[in-house]
């Protein structure tokens, strides 16, 4: 017997998770499928933390960070998780505009601060800094792990399904609505409704590169390491550790780097730091997991360089997938009964509850795409 639901969703990472919750609210029968085990690690929503950096000066980033800094303390209050950390971020090197960045802040009512690198230094001593820094006390961390698990748990009290251990093998759209074949341990099955929302992340390709015109998305495994603080002041205490964005220039010693470099603290593991995008592109079904050598030694030398507070010697690296676009914005669209968001280019996590809403807005049809993460930018080009 077919079985139906007004809208299914597929992926249950965080993308995918924050669609079904959204839906869920406001009534709509939704189903969330997922491949994998809940918290499983071979996608891009796992892990203890990822970074709150409200640091953006486009507007259409900027709008989504304030509904997402709402929206994240809606699930908060929700969930009873404490989800947001919000302990403060700086962005510094002379690769990046910081003064930039700083006037774009504060013109979207954010708190921002210009300190010099001297200040900067003794302000957070575990840290050093050869240029002027930009400080937010908004910005921070979000719990990536119990974000999910609370996105899940808020679709399930809202009436909504979660299915885990269920593979998407196929979507067939037809006039009425569409069929998604799925296959569980019972066997192979199709669940019938009136849109599919699609954040399959690192697999978006492969379910709908034959229906729609997706553009070129490269999955590449990136490689972050945790390591640990020298000094016993608790990870996450503003006054020593903030989130972190460094871009540095060459004169900064930054000619070696193979991308900016990423970090936050982590309670519990350490200060994670990561070059945001200097992984091998990978098939996500092929990935060995393991931490490539030279970019950990890579690593261990930034961190020696760059972090005195730390042992450079003590990192334990982890493993994830980002999905890039060519211009590294999303894609958030409907073409026919099909939702997509995908691309997230290694910094969609902080946005992700209004990424969920707008995906949810256009499965019921109630909006259109905003410009900037429409599919037909790409054809346009």
């Amino acid at each position: 017997m077919n079985e139906r639901s007004a809208v299914i969703v597929v992926g249950g990472g965080a993308i995918g998770s924050s669609a079904a919750w959204h839906l869920a609210r406001r009534g709509v029968d939704v189903t969330l499928v997922e491949r994998f085990e809940p918290g499983h690690h071979r996608g891009a929503s796992h892990g203890a933390t990822r970074n709150f950096n409200v640091a953006y000066r486009e507007p259409e980033y900027q709008a989504m960070l304030r509904e997402s800094l709402e929206l994240w303390r809606d699930l908060e209050a929700e969930s009873g998780a404490t989800l947001l950390s919000l302990h403060g971020l700086v962005n510094h090197g002379g690769a990046f505009d910081v003064d930039a960045r700083h006037r774009a802040m504060l013109d979207a009512g954010w708190r921002s601060e210009m300190l010099d690198a001297t200040e900067a230094s003794s302000r957070w001593t575990g840290m050093r800094f050869a240029s002027d820094v930009q400080f937010t006390a908004d910005g921070g961390t979000v719990r990536a792990d119990l974000a999910v698990a609370a996105l899940q748990a808020g679709v399930v009290a809202s009436g909504g399904r979660v299915m885990h251990h269920t593979e998407v093998v196929a979507i067939r759209e037809h006039e009425a609505g569409v069929v998604v074949e799925l296959v569980d341990e019972h066997g192979q099955r199709t669940i019938s409704a009136n849109a599919v929302v699609v954040g399959a992340g690192a697999w978006t390709s492969r379910l709908l590169g034959g229906i729609l015109p997706l553009p070129v998305l490269r999955v590449t495994q990136e490689q972050p390491s945790h390591f640990a603080p020298l000094d016993s002041s608790p990870v996450g205490t503003d006054t020593v550790w903030p989130s972190f964005n460094h871009h540095a220039s060459a004169v900064e010693g930054g000619e070696w780097w193979p991308a900016a470099i990423y970090g936050m603290p982590t309670p519990g593991e350490g200060i994670k730091i990561g070059w945001h995008g200097a992984g091998p592109v990978v098939d996500p079904d092929r990935r060995d997991f393991l931490p490539d050598p030279a970019v950990q030694a890579d690593l261990r030398r930034y961190a020696s360089e760059w972090f005195p507070g730390v042992d450079p010697d003590s990192a334990v690296p982890v493993s994830c997938t980002y999905t890039w676009t060519a211009d590294e914005d999303f894609i958030v669209d409907r073409v026919g009964r099909v939702v997509v968001g995908a691309g997230f280019s290694g910094h969609g996590f902080k946005f992700v509850p209004a990424v969920g809403r707008a995906l949810a807005d256009l499965a019921v049809g109630d909006h259109g795409a905003a410009e900037r993460f429409r599919l037909d930018r790409f054809s346009t080009r």
